[in-house]
């Protein structure tokens, strides 16, 4: 391929100074320079195709010629057809600029025109708004030259892939400026070139037709990028490409590099909810990089309601990239591969039994995962953190199957010497030599480790836990026989309480009515202050709103000196000793620890359904808490079981009860590939010390002379 492709970057960007000039902000630039980088990219093509189309055909026979352009799916201009002139020729006179620039536009087939946008009604997609933009910037005083600018620039003698390299420049360049989320408009050449080198590695050189699908296309540089790589590999592989986007630009963008591709097809919208425009095909390949940390509320009712069956589960309403690698991987062939960009809060992100964990886990399940890579920080122009290649092949070799290669690339790369943006890093060659020969070889090395899948699931075992005194006691449930005759624990001891009190800095509470059936009313001395006051209450539904709940909750019997009497004892907690004492006729005796419960409930008459009393109960419990320990995996439910309760055994001193258990899946590179740092011998860290206590006395000497 020709290098002097790129020497056109810099010509693409000297139209910028025009509209440096008019006043527009840099970070609009792409809204301006977007439609007319297409329209160069669509003239030069059809000029391509129209010296082409002359050896057979004359343009004087103009219904032929166009039709001839139809049926290569290439599009048309008639103005270019019949005059036989081009945007450079219209330049030519600024005089008849403006009509003639008018008639260029809508010359163009009604595809082309929509894509570029021209004359756009207000309820349409304008996509490129090439008109609109025309319009603002002949407002300026600036259209006729910063046209003239574009035309001067020729794309005439390159290729479809040339043209897509500049294009890949043009976008970086645009994604930098533009401050758009990681990831979403643009995938550096050099992460395009390692997908494409680990795509290639597994297709073999035979007749097979490779469909390859990008559900987040953007501009269409990493699906068309793949394609080029492939067929620079094996030129006469078959192969056809397939992909959606949303954002208006970059789907015209792709839509227009299509045409002048064999067997492409570009759709237009939100690939999780318009999942129609391929709904009877899978693919042999797919690559993506889908937007994250990019919420998904507004589509959320769409997602939920979704009946593919594409989504095992739901990630964050925050993140929906995990969304996009399902639909991708519901999309793949039986036989299929594929490679998804992703941060790294996939790996991690939430707790077993969550939406994100699930999703691992059914990638883990099916044992689709083949190879994550972690990329170097500064890889991307529009964002500093580290980034992972997930590899998935639903054909894996027998020697692969459930099995997962870890390669730690982020030391993998050569430092540019004039940063791009955020990209001050990137991957030569043979960077990504080593990388994918670590792929292929799947052994472990200085920068990989192979694992069983198991490896990356644990156990989240959810327990009930009863807390015990300093003598490792807790209060006992009095046991009763249902009616099979079976013995069961009570929950609780219910007592019959005459009197609760609860000492607060100083002041004492006192409970003795425990069945209220009426609330205070009229006046009442304060005896804080000494004044008379009237009680405010107009029902009992208020005063136990309003006095009594309030009151009940702010007991409190391990931190208020809270005591319940009955007749026959008395009942209070000992933070000391974290035991309950009962005292019966002054002799106590420790319960083992528990808790004293206190509620306040409104009862109403079954017949008026109105309030009629309030009634205070108070009970002895044990005190129980729920945790969970998390326990190493192993896919045979026995040895599983008996890891779990060993675990139990060793660690936990607590009588508990099992609850649930959960697996989880999850992946650590830090834990993987952490190396702890290398301490220096005590010997010299003492030798340092004593250096130091020479100089400090040296100078302690000096400032005493």
């Amino acid at each position: 391929m020709s290098n002097n492709i790129l020497k056109y970057e810099s010509d693409v960007w000297k139209t910028a100074d025009l509209l440096r000039g008019s006043g527009i902000k840099e970070s609009d630039f792409p809204k301006y320079m977007m439609p007319f980088f297409a329209l160069l990219m669509v003239e030069s093509r059809l000029v391509r195709a129209a010296e082409k189309l002359e050896e057979d055909i004359s343009r004087d026979d103009i219904d032929d010629f166009v039709e001839m352009f139809e049926l290569e799916g290439l599009g048309y201009n008639t103005y270019v057809i019949k005059k036989n002139k081009t945007l450079k020729d219209i330049c030519k006179n600024d005089k008849t600029f403006d009509t003639d620039f008018r008639a260029y536009l809508k010359a163009f087939d009604p595809e082309t025109k929509s894509l570029l946008g021209v004359d756009k009604g207000p309820q349409e997609e304008k996509f490129l708004d090439i008109s609109g933009v025309s319009a603002l910037l002949a407002k300026k005083r600036v259209l006729f030259d910063y046209v003239k600018t574009w035309s001067e620039i020729d794309l005439t003698p390159f290729n479809n892939s040339e043209i897509t390299t500049l294009e890949e420049h043009i976008k970086r360049r645009w994604a930098d400026i533009s401050a758009e989320t990681a990831g979403e408009q643009y995938t550096p050449d050099d992460i395009i070139a390692l997908i494409a080198e680990l795509i290639v590695s597994q297709i073999r050189n035979d007749n097979r037709f490779i469909t390859i699908y990008d559900a987040t296309c953007g501009g269409g540089n990493l699906l068309f990028g793949v394609e080029d790589k492939i067929l620079e590999t094996y030129p006469e592989k078959p192969t056809a490409t397939f992909g959606q986007e949303w954002n208006d630009a970059l789907f015209a963008l792709s839509k227009i590099e299509s045409r002048f591709r064999k067997d492409a097809q570009i759709e237009y919208g939100n690939t999780l909810t318009e999942i129609g425009k391929f709904y009877d095909k899978s693919f042999s390949v797919a690559v993506a990089n889908p937007p994250y940390g990019v919420d998904w509320k507004g589509f959320e009712k769409d997602i939920r309601n979704d009946n593919t069956e594409r989504f095992v589960d739901l990630p964050s309403i925050s993140d929906g990239q995990f969304l996009f690698t399902q639909h991708i991987l519901y999309k793949l062939a039986d036989d299929g591969m594929a490679v998804v960009v992703h941060n790294g809060s996939t790996l991690f992100s939430g707790d077993a039994g969550s939406g994100e964990s699930n999703i691992r886990k059914k990638f883990f399940d099916e044992d689709w995962v083949e190879a994550i890579i972690q990329m170097p920080t500064d890889e991307f122009f529009n964002t500093g953190i580290y980034t992972y290649l997930w590899v998935f092949n639903k054909n894996k070799a027998d020697e692969r199957k459930d099995k997962v290669i870890l390669i730690n690339a982020s030391e993998l790369f050569s430092t540019l010497k004039k940063s791009k943006g955020k990209k001050r890093k990137q991957m030569l060659p043979e960077n990504r030599k080593d990388i994918v020969d670590t792929y292929l070889n799947f052994k472990d090395n200085d920068f990989a480790r192979v694992f069983d899948k198991w490896h990356f699931y644990y156990n989240k075992q959810n327990i009930m836990l009863t807390n015990i005194d300093e003598n490792g006691k807790y209060i006992q449930m009095p046991v009763k026989i249902n009616k099979e005759g079976e013995k069961v624990e009570e929950k609780s001891i219910k007592l019959t309480p005459i009197k609760i009190t609860q000492s607060i800095d100083g002041h004492l509470i006192e409970i003795s009515d425990f069945e209220i059936t009426d609330f205070p009313k009229g006046d009442y001395v304060d005896k804080s202050t000494g004044e008379v006051r009237t009680w405010q209450y107009k029902s009992l539904s208020q005063y136990f709103e309003e006095e009594i709940k309030p009151l009940v909750n702010s007991f409190d019997y391990k931190e208020s000196n809270l005591k319940v009497y009955t007749t026959a004892a008395s009942y209070w907690y000992d933070a000391d000793k974290e035991t309950l004492i009962e005292d019966k006729n002054g002799k106590q005796e420790e319960l083992g620890c528990g808790k004293i419960v206190i509620k306040a409930s409104l009862k109403k008459d079954s017949k008026t359904k109105k309030p009629k009393s309030i009634s205070i109960t108070v009970e002895l419990t044990q005190d129980k808490q729920k945790d969970y320990e998390i326990i190493s995996y192993n896919p045979n439910p026995e040895i599983n079981w008996q890891n779990i309760t060993a675990f139990m055994a060793k660690y936990i001193f607590k009588p508990f009860e099992y609850i649930d258990n959960t697996i989880g899946v999850e992946i650590n590179f830090n834990k993987v590939f952490y190396k702890p740092e290398t301490l220096r011998e005590i010997s010299e860290i003492t030798a340092d010390l004593e250096k130091l206590e020479e100089t400090l006395s040296e100078l302690e000497g000096s400032l005493s002379l």
